[in-house]
């Protein structure tokens, strides 16, 4: 059976992580411009206050485990109140030392272990869109066990290091994403996954995205009237279903033509359109450009 999460995590390629370890005393605060990038955090020891751009602001506590697909703007701070230090993350965003804030002696009241990792498909922004801005999971011991394994092995320079840590990566996101109530997401890939009609849709897409499908074939498999199915599609989505179909074949297609080895044909009758002049209009339309060029600049 299809699996719609773990096909976008596969599509993103995530990889190149950046680790460190994070701890705090007395009276700081930090405030770090947005990244882009995707980032991590697990609280080992203590607590601290995290107010991401957007978002309600919440406390850490020790256990808990923090997923932002794209990094925007936040402040980190102890429970104290104090005037935040401005960090550009750009500026040396390839974290590897531990870092403490605040008072630089004594005991600690934070421990943390924290770093970003990269998306390798130059498709990211189009599928981290489809994933919940911020995550926040509290008592999944796992993915502090994760965190922890991803943080050894970053630290190291053993044989094969690059693709445990993708792996490593991988499994971190499914393990996240998988763990965060539907309750708790805006629309997106996630709360569609948890409705089982609009789940059963997707499966069915994502395991036959050469299917000439419309949207009365996917009500039925969704066991709902087209209109029905439409509106609780383009509710639970954020988009309507042939858009989202459209641009799943499309990200599969900028992957396929990315790794050669496919003719124009080809790559047309696997994504599911029935000639290669018919999917050129479309992938231009969708992608700015023909899919030739886009294969010679990729």
């Amino acid at each position: 059976m299809a699996d719609p999460l773990s096909d976008v995590i596969r599509l993103l390629r995530p990889g190149a992580v950046f680790s460190k370890g994070i701890s705090g005393a007395g009276r700081w605060a930090v405030r770090y411009a947005a990244f882009g990038q995707p980032g991590f955090c697990a609280v080992l020891e203590g607590c601290c206050r995290l107010a991401v751009d957007g978002e309600e602001p919440v406390v850490l506590e020790e256990g808990d485990f923090v997923l932002l697909s794209a990094t925007p703007a936040f402040t980190m701070s102890g429970m104290e109140a104090a005037h935040p230090v401005f960090i550009d993350p750009h500026a040396n965003p390839s974290p590897d030392l531990p870092v403490r804030y605040g008072r630089q002696d004594g005991p600690v009241d934070l421990r943390q272990f924290g770093g970003w990792f990269s998306f390798a498909s130059p498709d990211a922004g189009l599928l981290v869109s489809l994933l919940p801005r911020m995550i926040h999971i509290r008592g999944v011991s796992r993915l502090a066990q994760l965190v922890r394994l991803v943080g050894e092995e970053a630290a190291q320079e053993n044989a094969g290091r690059d693709l445990i840590l993708e792996r490593y990566v991988e499994i971190l996101l499914i393990e996240a994403l998988r763990a965060v109530p539907a309750e708790r997401t805006l629309p997106g890939l996630l709360r569609g996954l948890a409705d089982p009609r609009i789940a059963a849709a997707l499966r069915a897409m994502h395991g036959a995205v050469d299917q000439a499908w419309t949207v009365p074939d996917l009500a039925r498999v969704a066991g709902m009237s087209r209109s029905a199915f439409f509106d609780r599609f383009a509710r639970t989505l954020g988009t309507r279903p042939m858009e989202y179909l459209a641009a799943w074949r499309m990200s599969l297609a900028k992957d396929l033509l990315r790794g050669g080895g496919h003719s124009l044909d080809e790559v047309a009758e696997k994504v599911g359109y029935s000639s290669a002049s018919t999917f050129s209009t479309a992938f231009s339309r969708h992608v700015g450009g023909p899919p030739g060029r886009f294969r010679t600049s990729s």
